[in-house]
């Protein structure tokens, strides 16, 4: 090829490669229109849109209601009676706290008690050493004894001198005198009972008793202090907790309500749950309102007692609560997550779904009262809303029975291994417990295979590691 005509064929090679991009990327762009046409074509809706020309005649697309069938679960219409409840955030208060103190001075001898027990109102807790006030209680009862002999003795001489008197034998004044001795030893007695009964109790209160039944906190003193009434501490802390109550806040809006109940007579119920709604702790009944509302919430402070028989429920605990504060008879009622934007879809005979619009009413659980137009013992949607439209075509999948045969499985399967284990060897139990998770499923596919006759070879164990 002479030099002359070289670059004119470079030049139309350039060309060409020019045009075929060129035809490539019109090809491109022509695939990536038609394929976002079917797209659209595939995903439009069942129906198509009002006002299009020839949507009625389209095929339903995959959410439509000729297509393929969308497994969903369902649950049933039925009428229930519902609770009407308020939910707020308590925290348990003990009925009655108090700390126990020693009232008089003294060495701390005994303890009678642990930590954390719970006690009898009147049940013996400590002991002070008591000799400082026996002596005194000694001597108190020494006083009383003279001076009711000293008595004893006065008003004979008193009687003598009266029957003198009657005689003319004596003069009139020392009779007075003798009945003005009787009468200051009468006194002086008075006060030595009262001597008697002081040291008694001084006496009483070197045996620490609690004040009510409850349970014990943690030991404030140990034996061998010196303990008495201005200690700040004391020696124990008592609560009582059976009962034991819980304080919340409800809205004012029901306060009348509850008041109008609670004057009728009527128990309001009480429940009390967990932190996550997932465990029922108590039942209980409404006890009390204060006598203010909070201006800063807009709530009043509300007491409700609980038995607490088990004694579950300690003082300060966080609850949450719900106050039932009425109960309304024979709704229609729907699972709650059946409803979506304030309407359910309807599972019809012909295998497809009608959305119905409804009215929310009380929820209770996992029901809540509707006002629609359903009737006992229809079946509406519970799971797999996302994924329907009008008309579209269902297949209701029974999720109690596929949760029923799963739980069968798994314990036929755990009985199976059971008595598999038993079957082995302790020689081979030792094997086993040395293998890997994967040789140790590898053992037991072949031994259930060698049970059930497969005609697989028997596995042995393998060796140890």
């Amino acid at each position: 090829m002479t030099p002359q005509r070289q670059p004119l064929r470079q030049f139309r090679t350039l060309q060409l490669a020019r045009g075929r991009v060129r035809w490539a990327l019109l090809v491109l762009l022509v695939l990536a229109l038609l394929g976002g046409a079917g797209t659209w074509w595939w995903q439009r809706p069942a129906g198509g849109e009002a006002g299009t020309p020839g949507a009625a005649g389209r095929k339903p697309g995959r959410m439509g209601g000729g297509g393929q069938a969308q497994p969903v679960s369902a649950g049933e219409v039925q009428r229930r009676d519902l609770r009407e409840q308020i939910s707020a955030i308590g925290t348990m208060n003990a009925r009655a706290t108090a700390v126990v103190r020693a009232r008089v001075s003294g060495e701390l001898l005994a303890l009678h008690f642990r930590e954390g027990d719970e006690v009898r109102a009147g049940q013996l807790l400590a002991e002070i050493d008591p000799r400082s006030y026996q002596a005194a209680l000694d001597q108190a009862q020494g006083n009383l004894q003279r001076d009711q002999a000293l008595l004893h003795n006065a008003r004979i001489d008193l009687q003598r001198y009266q029957g003198l008197l009657a005689q003319d034998s004596i003069a009139s004044q020392q009779v007075d005198t003798q009945a003005a001795l009787v009468r200051q030893l009468e006194g002086t007695v008075v006060a030595d009972k009262a001597q008697v009964d002081s040291a008694r109790l001084q006496w009483g209160y070197t045996r620490i008793v609690a004040p009510f039944a409850g349970r014990l906190g943690i030991r404030l003193a140990d034996r061998g202090n010196l303990v008495g009434p201005t200690d700040a501490n004391g020696i124990v802390a008592i609560n009582q907790v059976r009962p034991i109550d819980a304080v919340f806040s409800v809205p004012e809006v029901y306060v009348a309500q509850i008041n109008q109940r609670l004057a009728d007579g009527e128990r309001l119920p009480v429940e009390l749950w967990d932190r996550e709604f997932k465990r029922l702790m108590a039942r209980g009944h409404l006890t009390a309102l204060d006598n203010a509302i909070d201006v800063a919430t807009g709530t009043i402070k509300a007491k409700a007692a609980f038995a607490n028989d088990d004694g579950a429920l300690f003082p300060n605990q966080f609850v949450n609560v719900r106050l039932q504060i009425q109960q309304h008879k024979d709704l229609l009622t729907v699972p709650v997550s059946a409803v979506q934007n304030n309407a359910v879809y309807l599972v019809q005979a012909d295998g497809t779904v009608t959305q119905r619009r409804v009215r929310v009413g009380v929820a209770d659980g996992d029901r809540v009262g509707i006002t629609a137009d359903l009737k006992e013992g229809d079946q509406v949607v519970t799971d797999g809303l996302d994924r329907l439209r009008e008309g579209a075509r269902i297949s209701v999948i029974d999720t109690a029975a596929n949760a029923a045969k799963a739980d069968e499985a798994a314990q036929d399967a755990a009985g199976r291994r059971a008595a598999l284990l038993r079957s082995l060897s302790p020689q081979e139990r030792d094997k086993l417990a040395a293998m890997s998770p994967e040789e140790r499923r590898a053992f037991f596919r072949a031994r259930r295979a060698q049970q059930q006759g497969a005609g697989e070879p028997a596995a042995s164990a393998p060796a140890s590691r």
